[in-house]
């Protein structure tokens, strides 16, 4: 499942250095107090421990608490990856969570029992979350989270020089794509860009390709979650996994895909070396570290499917900060406020100091700097549009461990389209099974 923050760790070019983790804490000391120098409220706030967690938090709280100099925000860490989740849901079920945390939006969210573990933020500061971002952290009519950072999109990163270059336009069908592909080959330029020496990139093709899914079959996130819809007799589920299969049996990807990696990628598109990179936008970042003087060159458009018509963009969405029950009377009214800070123009500002944008912000005001790059205006524009669904992990919590060697048995020609999707139907039984969800 690629999510925000476990995704975020995948980028190559970006340097992370693990911070201490806050261990050996007693649970009374893991609560919120009251600073007894000046009759302020002192906080918690609970985010990752890695380098550009602490830095994305503490510069939000540096801002607020210029605006708010009565309380006092003091920022904890905690460690990625399955290690975090357990202790998000530990702190929570004993009532020692840090009066507000960030975590998951979306299937993820639904984990933590929000309508038991958190409480619903403020009605006011709600009217300034986009709608589109209800969904992902609301249980009923109740939303329990504000978003932290930006939204961002899959799908493909292009050479804009090259496309000028060869004669071709940005594609809405995967007809399109493939004959635009055909034509940049015929000019010697790789046309789609591979990097199975990272495996995860593997992935795209199918995982942002789910809203030309929804399009097709608005039923399929719930039917896959039930057991009833199987990619392997879905077409439009299907197609993703044909896609690999035909830009290899076309010969359109790179000659050394098996052992290029992201950061390699990345120069052969801002290089016109390749043309089409089907990537997640929130790698810009890395874009920006290996060829940071042809950053305005690349950009970005949805992976098309079979109607242009219903044309748009798979998206996924930022966390959530939400504030636990057991935050109650001067923490509970500080946290709230930290909240709506969070969902504000000046708490956005706060995070572009040093985060640099992927897709939109989803907060009433928010507006993008001035000197985004390319890929992220692009991005921006479908939301602008409203033409994007959020990715099938923030419908379901269903997703096979096994996806990405899958896929790069399918884009390397090793396997069919039509087995890897059999075979991924199988290893996402197991898992459903371990959820213990009905159906399966």
């Amino acid at each position: 499942m690629i999510t925000n923050r476990a995704k975020s760790r995948t980028l190559a070019a970006a340097t992370v250095a693990v911070l201490g983790l806050m261990t050996g804490c007693s649970a009374g000391s893991l609560g919120s107090s009251d600073d007894d120098g000046g009759g302020g409220t002192t906080i918690t706030w609970l985010t990752g421990a890695e380098q550009d967690d602490q830095l994305q938090a503490q510069a939000v709280v540096d801002a607020f608490e210029q605006a708010n100099p009565d309380i006092t925000v003091e920022v904890e860490g905690r460690p990625g990856g399955g290690e975090g989740d357990n202790l998000v849901k530990t702190r929570l079920q004993t009532g020692t969570m840090a009066d507000v945390f960030n975590y998951n939006s979306g299937s993820l969210f639904q984990q933590i029992a929000p309508a038991n573990n958190l409480t619903p933020i403020d009605a006011s500061t709600v009217e300034t979350i986009d709608e589109a971002y209800h969904p992902q952290v609301s249980v009923g009519q109740d939303v329990y989270g504000v978003p932290y950072g930006n939204a961002f999109g899959g799908g493909i990163m292009y050479n804009r020089r090259v496309f000028e270059q060869v004669g071709v336009q940005v594609p809405t069908t995967w007809a399109e794509l493939v004959a635009a592909a055909e034509k940049i080959k015929a000019a010697g330029i790789a046309p789609v860009i591979q990097t199975y020496q990272d495996t995860w990139t593997a992935q795209l093709l199918v995982l942002a390709d789910f809203h030309n899914v929804a399009a097709a079959n608005p039923s399929f996130a719930q039917d896959y979650t039930a057991g009833r819809a199987k990619f392997a007799t879905d077409p439009a589920a299907r197609a993703g996994f044909e896609h690999l299969q035909e830009i290899h049996d076309k010969d359109l990807a790179n000659a050394d895909f098996a052992s290029t990696r992201v950061e390699d990628g990345m120069r052969l598109l801002a290089e016109g070396a390749g043309a089409m990179y089907p990537m997640l936008s929130l790698n810009v970042s890395t874009l920006q570290v290996v060829a940071p003087e042809k950053v305005q060159d690349v950009g970005f458009f949805a992976l098309p499917g079979q109607d242009a018509g219903t044309n748009g963009l798979t998206a996924w969405y930022p966390d959530g900060v939400y504030i636990p029950k057991s935050t109650t009377g001067q923490e509970l009214q500080a946290a709230q406020k930290l909240a709506a800070f969070i969902a504000s123009p000046p708490g956005c500002e706060a995070i572009a100091t040093v985060v640099t944008p992927t897709g939109p912000y989803l907060a009433e005001g928010c507006e993008l700097p001035a000197d985004v790059p390319q890929i992220t205006e692009d991005v921006s524009a479908y939301f602008e549009q409203e033409r994007q669904s959020a990715a099938l992990e923030f419908s379901s919590p269903v997703k096979g461990p096994a996806l990405e060697q899958i896929l790069v048995e399918v884009g390397s020609g090793i396997r069919t389209a039509a087995d890897g999707a059999a075979l991924y139907d199988q290893d996402v039984q197991k898992q459903a099974q371990q959820l213990g969800l009905e159906g399966w």
